[in-house]
This record gives C-alpha cells, structure tokens and sequence, in this order.
C-alpha cells in the first residue's frame, strides 16, 4: 500500500495521530516538522524568527517535495498545503487524510501559537490561519475524519475504517 499523509491544522492532532496510525497499520512514521528542524540544525521557531517565514516555507516545501518513503505515515506541518509542488508530490505517493478539528477546538489547544514554530504572518491570529489554510486542506484531501468529542484511538480506528473503504 502507499503511503498516509496526514494534513491539518497546528493542534489538529496529526503527530499524536500519526504515531498511533502507523502502529495500527504496521507502518513507519516520520514527522516532516522534525526533517525540517534537523535539516536547518535548529527548532521550527528559531528558523522562523532567525530567517523569516519566507525561509521556513521554502525548506517545507523542499521537504514535501523530496520525501521518498513507501508504506509510512507522514504527519505533516500545518503548512505544507501552502506549496502545490510539495502536495502534488505527497498525494503522488500516498492517500491524503485531512484531520478535521473545529476552530474553537484548535484554540483551545494551541495556546501557545508565539513559540510553537506555526508559521504564519506576522499580524495573523489563528482564525486568519484557518481560513487561509481550511480551504487548501480541502482541496488536497484524498478522505477528511473530522475529529470530534472522541478519543485519538476513536480517530484511530475512524481513519483506519475510511482507508478500507
């Protein structure tokens, strides 16, 4: 089988997720926002406050565009919808699952959205980052799980289920 690629937004879940996934399906994991922070030698938020979002997305994109895996799951930043390049080439390989978190509920979980490497403009609060970002993750989804008031494993086993549809 080919690879699942996780999208969503910061505190979606897709890491936590992701681990758990792979383990379910007997698959490797690999977080792309740790490539990226071992690749620049430092934390997502230092190469965002040191060399600027401009910086950061360009190494995102590299990194979606040059990942060569085969039955992993591969939880990605929440900003790696923003490249089509590096989409184009993670769908290419790989069922795409956006993980569905309402607004309210992102909030509540990322409280601190200064310092935890989000890469978004300066000025933008997190609901400017949703409504940039809700309508890409869409339209790259191969399935959308929408995580409500469930456990992760609920998420699990809801991802697993739509996978063998």
């Amino acid at each position: 089988m080919e690879n699942i690629v996780l999208i969503g937004m910061p505190g979606s879940g897709k890491s936590t997720l992701g681990v758990l996934l792979a383990k379910a399906v007997g698959y490797s994991f690999v977080d792309t926002d740790l490539i990226i922070s071992r690749m620049a030698g430092k934390p997502l938020q230092k190469i965002l406050d040191d060399d600027g979002l401009d910086a950061f997305l360009e190494l995102e994109e590299k990194v979606g565009q040059e990942l060569d895996c085969d039955f992993t799951v591969v939880a990605t930043g929440g900003s790696m919808v923003m490249s089509d390049m590096a989409m184009q080439n993670l769908k290419s390989h790989g069922k795409v699952i956006y993980i569905d978190v309402p607004l309210d509920e992102i909030k509540h979980r990322v409280t601190n959205i200064t310092t935890r490497g989000i890469a978004f403009r300066k000025g933008d609060t997190l609901d400017d980052v949703y409504r940039e970002r809700t309508p890409l993750y869409e339209k790259y989804a191969d399935i959308t799980v929408k995580f409500s008031d469930g456990t992760i494993e609920n998420t699990v086993e809801k991802i697993v289920n739509k996978l063998k549809e």
